[in-house]
């Protein structure tokens, strides 16, 4: 009697036990078909807004922080100290981005995505300078489209697409104001590297669309972005086409330790031609000891001389070209 009574409930146990397992096992498939999963172009755009990893020393993360280096968070001084050259009383200047937005276009040509990237930036231009005795402070409202064109090639078909898209190819950023003027009025057409002082360029950027300037990611055989290693000389030469002959061409990057994210070129010729002058200038940078490893972006902005010396807030045109850059040791 007993016995009967103890199998039964161990059947009814054993019973239980496999409908509960049952329903796990089933509820468990039904989450899983209804989580959600990004598309391609989903993972592609959280790419570039985002980045894809945490690792310093992966290009593909590079393009999160394209604007970093272009925000000055309002008027500041050049590296160094005491009044701005060429005259005294230019005190400060710089931009205030206040808002910007993306717009991505995708393509597709097999395994091959391109990425058409536009970012409008709106901000102020500021600057400060003395008069009589006292500091006044202009405020130029400025809109900004910068460009960049990316590949992104195809390495799996997993479902989740983290794991079949990698960055194949990425441009240099090119761009300038669309209002109050037309960044084409003082426009960059090339710009030149020399790095150690060697006699030919490592590196010759044609414009004025720099986008057309891409590099293949070592990842596919690539030479990858440009390289450069602490205390390297690097010599950078900028051609600028412009409407004046007195332009103000400088180099940023993003803030580090002393406060220092800006640094003007020297101009070393000007001869008529274009739509009025060819201007070119120089300058040498030499990389910090201590400079952080892994990839950097920096830009260089050619503005009107009429820009920065000028009160007038409808005077101000500037172009822009901004490089991913990597500093391996």
């Amino acid at each position: 009697m007993n016995s009967s009574v103890n199998t039964q409930n161990t059947l009814k146990f054993f019973s239980f036990l496999f409908v509960v397992t049952i329903l796990a096992y089933f509820s468990g498939c039904s989450n899983n078909t209804t989580s959600p999963v990004q598309t391609d172009d989903q993972f592609i755009t959280q790419v570039i807004q985002s980045g894809y990893s945490s690792d310093p020393n992966d290009p593909d993360n590079a393009m999160s922080v394209d604007t970093a280096a272009y925000n000055d968070g309002g008027a500041v001084p050049d590296s160094g100290s005491g009044p701005m050259s060429p005259i005294d009383s230019l005190v400060r200047w710089g931009r205030q981005v206040v808002s910007s937005d993306l717009n991505l276009n995708i393509t597709n040509s097999g395994d091959i995505k391109t990425v058409n990237i536009t970012r409008t930036i709106n901000g102020n231009y500021i600057i400060v300078y003395q008069h009589n005795g006292q500091f006044i402070t202009v405020t130029k409202p400025y809109t900004e489209a910068l460009y960049r064109t990316v590949q992104f090639k195809r390495v799996g078909t997993n479902r989740d697409p983290r794991f079949n898209w990698r960055l194949y190819s990425i441009s240099l950023l090119s761009g300038g104001t669309t209002q109050p003027q037309n960044g084409s009025i003082t426009q960059m057409t090339q710009i030149q590297v020399y790095v150690d002082n060697n006699s030919t360029p490592s590196y010759t950027f044609t414009g004025p669309d720099f986008t057309q300037n891409a590099f293949i990611t070592q990842k596919f055989g690539g030479p990858g972005i440009p390289r450069i290693d602490r205390d390297h000389s690097v010599r950078i030469v900028v051609t600028v086409n412009s409407t004046e002959q007195n332009n103000y061409v400088a180099w940023h990057w993003v803030r580090n330790a002393l406060g220092f994210h800006r640094v003007p070129f020297t101009l070393t010729s000007s001869v008529p031609g274009g739509q009025g002058y060819i201007n070119t200038f120089e300058r040498t940078f030499t990389i910090f000891p201590n400079h952080k490893l892994g990839v950097h972006s920096g830009f260089i902005s050619a503005s009107t001389h009429e820009s920065l010396y000028d009160d007038d807030p409808n005077l101000f045109a500037s172009s822009e070209v901004g490089f991913l850059y990597w500093v391996t040791r």
